[in-house]
């Protein structure tokens, strides 16, 4: 069974397809709507297959271009250096992502007043603007973000207040595992149970495709950050596994 790591990078994979250029040892995932996004223009899996080197860092740095960036550095990255190595080319400690992971088990009871819908291709648009805005990003961003309904591999959900869309989310599914990701809800609708119902929906079809490790992740806890999403998390039966650090680079 692949671990969190992988399952993670396959759906990125799948995702970003074109924009997701293997450099370096590493898959640089660009995102050129949203230059200003460390999150979504990210370099991932240096170090952890083979050793990275200075020179397979530096063709990754290129290959991403001159947006703001974070470089994910695995536990597992070889060799300790690496860090150093960000640090010497004006990198800066980020905000590090927890990895979680739940076996298939059925999710808990939820109660929310919103319906929950599977969001096809027609609704690209509102998926995509309800990711855009979650998340602070360019409303340039929304149509890719919105792709995600039509990209082979991934499931999306809306929760539907009054039939106007609330809040979003999705599941990629392969290789027996599934990475739940694309969380949002708009800031009027917090508090409804969204995200409750919309972790319920992808843990039962994560269960019907077979799927064995769930995976997903939030910010890390830090003082001053938001934290409602990691709370929705373990509430759902999700376990913390480990950090992965992000290296930023403001944008150029």
């Amino acid at each position: 069974m692949p671990n969190s790591e992988h399952i993670a990078a396959e759906a990125f994979r799948s995702f970003y397809g074109s924009r997701a250029v293997e450099a370096g040892g590493g898959i640089a995932l660009r995102a050129p709507e949203a230059p200003g996004s460390a999150m979504l223009n990210r370099i991932i899996g240096l170090g952890v297959a083979e050793p990275a080197t200075e020179a397979g860092l530096d063709e990754a740095l290129a290959a991403i271009g001159r947006t703001a960036v974070y470089v994910s550095v695995s536990p597992t990255a070889r060799p300790p250096q690496l860090a150093s190595w960000l640090e010497a080319r004006g990198f800066e400690p980020g905000w590090g992502w927890m990895l979680f992971e739940r076996g298939p088990e059925e999710p808990p009871a939820v109660e929310t007043s919103l319906e929950i819908v599977e969001a096809g291709p027609e609704l690209v648009l509102d998926f995509g603007r309800i990711v855009a805005a979650g998340y602070g990003l360019p409303a340039e961003s929304a149509a890719w973000a919105g792709s995600a309904t039509g990209t082979p591999g991934w499931t999306c959900w809306l929760a539907l207040a009054d039939d106007e869309p609330a809040a979003a989310a999705a599941l990629w599914a392969g290789e027996g595992g599934a990475y739940f990701g694309f969380a949002a809800t708009l800031p009027e609708h917090r508090g409804r149970g969204a995200q409750g119902g919309l972790l319920a929906a992808r843990i039962r079809r994560a269960r019907e495709l077979g799927c064995e490790k769930l995976v997903t992740e939030t910010g890390e806890l830090r003082e001053g950050s938001p934290s409602n999403s990691y709370r929705n998390i373990l509430r759902f039966g999700f376990e913390e596994r480990y950090v992965v650090p992000n290296w930023l680079r403001p944008p150029k």
